[in-house]
C-alpha cells in the first residue's frame, strides 16, 4: 500500500503496520520518516532494534533472515531495519525480500522497515518491491523542488512559533532563505533550527534571516538544465556559479545543457514530421519536469535556432575538450555561462 509523505503520520495514527519501506534520496527526509516510525514503534513495546546494511554483492541474507524468524531475547517485540544502499539486493536479496514481507502479515511481534535510495520504475515493478509494497506500507520521498521551498521553509518556521513578516518583504525573504540553502535540506533543517535558537517565537525581519542563515546551497548539473529551460536566467547564473565553485566538471554540466539542447531538436524533428508532440516526447523518453517544460516551448521554437543552439553546444564540447574557437571564451566554464545564458534568455523569452 503506497502512503504519499505527508500522509505517514496521520496513518501511523491509526495503527502500526508490520512492514514499512521508504525510499527516496534526501537524508533529512528518510531520516524524518524512519524515526517517526521508529518513535511510532517504541510506544507500541518493539524496544529491541537489529540493523542489516546490504553492502556487496555477496551480502549473506541468512541473518536478515534468522532475526526476522527469531523471537526476541530481551522484549516481546523487536524492530529490524534493513538498509540497501544501492537500491539492488541481488537475486538472493529478492527472494529474502520476499520472504520476509511474506511473513510479516499478522506478524505482531516484529516490524520490518526497509531503507532504500531513489528507485526507477523498472525497479519498481520488480517482484522484491512488488512484494514489500503488497504486505506493507510503502512510502516514496521525493526531493522539495525549488519551486515549493519557500512553502516548506515557511511550514517549517512555524512549527517552531516563527514566521516571516506578511506581505512582499515576506516572499523576498522565504526567496533569499530558499536560495541560501537549494539542494541541501539537511542544511536547511539546521538553519531554520538556528534561528530559534537566536530569536524568539513571533515575526522574523529579512535582516535577522540575511544576517542568521548561512549559504548553504548545493547544486545539480540536470537541475541547471531544467532552469535553463524555464528561462530562470537569474538562477541559472547562480546556479553555475554554485557547481564551478562546488568543483563540478565542466564536461558534465555540458553534457546535461547538451543533452536538453539535441533533445529539444529531435523532437522538433519529429513534429515537423507529422508526429503529436506528447508522442514525440515519449519516444524521446522525457518525463516529468523536463516533459512538462519542453511542452510549452517546443510549439514556440524555430527550427533555426534550435539549430543554432545545437551549433554552440558543439562548439562548447570542443571547448571543454580543450579547442579554441573564434568569438568563443577558451575557458570551459565561461563558454558554458554563454552557451546557457543564451539559451535561458531564449526560453524566457518564449
Amino acid at each position: 500500500m503506497q502512503v504519499a509523505a505527508p500522509q505517514l503520520a496521520a496513518q501511523l495514527q491509526r495503527g502500526l503496520r508490520s512492514l514499512y519501506t521508504l525510499h527516496g534520496d534526501d537524508p533529512l527526509l528518510v531520516q524524518e520518516a524512519a524515526d517517526a516510525i521508529r518513535a511510532a514503534a517504541r510506544a507500541q513495546g518493539y524496544t529491541e532494534r537489529t540493523v542489516h546494511t546490504v553492502a556487496g554483492a555477496h551480502f549473506d541474507w541468512s541473518g536478515v533472515l534468522a532475526s526476522g524468524a527469531s523471537l526476541s531475547l530481551f522484549a516481546d517485540r523487536q524492530l529490524i531495519e534493513v538498509r540497501i544502499p544501492s537500491g539492488k539486493p541481488g537475486k538472493d536479496g529478492s527472494q529474502a525480500l520476499q520472504q520476509l514481507a511474506e511473513s510479516a502479515d499478522g506478524n505482531d511481534s516484529t516490524l520490518l522497515l526497509v531503507l532504500l535510495p531513489r528507485l526507477d520504475m523498472a525497479t519498481q515493478k520488480s517482484a522484491w518491491f512488488a512484494a514489500l509494497d503488497a504486505h506493507g506500507v510503502t512510502v516514496k520521498l521525493d526531493p522539495v523542488d525549488r519551486k515549493a521551498l519557500p512553502a516548506w521553509i515557511a511550514q517549517r518556521l512555524q512549527a517552531q512559533g516563527q514566521r516571516v513578516v506578511a506581505g512582499d518583504e515576506g516572499q523576498r525573504t522565504l526567496q533569499f532563505f530558499a536560495d541560501r540553502v537549494e539542494g541541501n535540506l539537511l542544511a536547511a533543517h539546521q538553519e531554520i533550527q538556528k534561528l530559534a535558537l537566536l530569536h524568539p517565537p513571533g515575526e522574523l525581519g529579512f535582516a535577522q534571516v540575511e544576517a542568521a542563515v548561512l549559504n548553504v546551497a548545493r547544486y545539480d548539473a540536470f537541475k541547471l538544465a531544467e532552469a535553463v529551460l524555464g528561462g530562470q536566467v537569474h538562477r541559472v547564473q547562480r546556479m553555475l556559479d554554485g557547481l564551478q565553485a562546488e568543483g563540478e566538471t565542466p564536461v558534465l554540466v555540458h553534457y546535461a545543457l547538451a543533452e536538453d539542447i539535441r533533445t529539444l531538436n529531435r523532437v522538433r524533428a519529429a513534429m515537423d514530421d507529422g508526429r503529436p508532440l506528447p508522442v514525440a516526447l515519449r519516444e524521446s523518453r522525457v518525463w516529468g519536469v523536463r516533459e512538462k517544460l519542453m511542452e510549452r516551448l517546443l510549439p514556440l521554437l524555430a527550427p533555426a535556432t534550435l539549430a543554432r543552439w545545437l551549433d554552440d553546444a558543439h562548439v562548447v564540447d570542443g571547448i571543454a575538450k580543450g579547442l579554441k574557437f573564434p568569438g568563443w571564451p577558451a575557458d570551459p566554464w565561461l563558454a558554458l555561462h554563454q552557451l546557457a545564458m543564451k539559451v535561458a534568455q531564449g526560453c524566457a523569452l518564449r
